[in-house]
C-alpha cells in the first residue's frame, strides 16, 4: 500500500477558520478604501470644475459659475449639492445664476450618491483677475461621519483648496 499525501479534517477546519477571520478583518478595511476613493474622486471633480471656472473667467473676461444641477444642463438651486453640478459662462450675470441662450456650458459633474455635500453658498461665481470672486466652503461627508470628512475652501481670488479642516482649523461637521 502506498502513502497518500493529503490533509486531515482538523487541518482543513483550521485553514477555513483562519480564512474566515482574515476575510472578516479585510472587509471593513476594503469598504473604507472604496469610500475614500469615492470621496476623493468627488472632491477632485469639484476642485477641477472650480479650476476650469477660474481659468475660463479669465479667458472670457466675464463671470463663470459653478452651481448645483440635477440634469447637467441647468442650475437647480433648490437641489442639494450631491445631486451634481455644472460650470457655465454667465454672460448676463443674473442672480441667481441660470444658463441662458448663448451661454456656454463648460462642464457637468456627476452625482455623489454615497455621501452628502453641504455648502455655505448657493453658487460659486468666478470672476476675471482683479475682481473679487465668491468665497465659500463645500463639505463632503459619508456614512463614516466627521472623522472621514473633507472640505473644499474657495478663497476670494477663486482659488480652491482641499482640506480636512474648516477655515479655523476645526474638525469638519457632518449632518446626522
Amino acid at each position: 500500500m502506498q502513502n497518500q499525501a493529503g490533509s486531515s479534517l482538523l487541518e482543513l477546519l483550521l485553514v477555513s477558520l483562519l480564512a474566515g477571520v482574515l476575510a472578516t478583518l479585510a472587509v471593513p478595511a476594503f469598504s473604507n478604501l472604496l469610500l475614500d476613493a469615492d470621496m476623493v474622486a468627488q472632491v477632485n471633480r469639484y476642485v477641477h470644475g472650480m479650476h476650469i471656472a477660474r481659468q475660463e473667467a479669465e479667458k472670457y473676461g466675464t463671470d463663470v459659475v459653478l452651481c448645483r444641477s440635477t440634469d447637467g444642463r441647468h442650475c437647480n438651486h433648490a437641489q442639494s449639492w450631491e445631486a451634481g453640478f455644472i460650470v457655465f459662462v454667465n454672460r448676463d450675470r443674473d442672480d441667481p445664476p441660470q444658463v441662458d441662450a448663448g451661454e456656454t456650458l463648460l462642464q457637468a459633474g456627476s452625482a455623489y450618491p454615497n455621501g452628502v455635500i453641504t455648502a455655505n453658498r448657493n453658487a460659486f461665481v468666478f470672476r476675471p483677475f482683479g475682481k473679487r470672486s465668491v468665497n465659500g466652503t463645500l463639505n463632503f461627508c459619508d456614512r463614516r461621519g466627521r472623522d472621514a470628512a473633507k472640505s473644499v475652501i474657495v478663497s476670494y481670488t477663486g482659488r480652491p483648496r482641499a482640506t480636512v479642516a474648516d477655515v479655523a482649523s476645526n474638525q469638519l461637521r457632518c449632518p446626522s
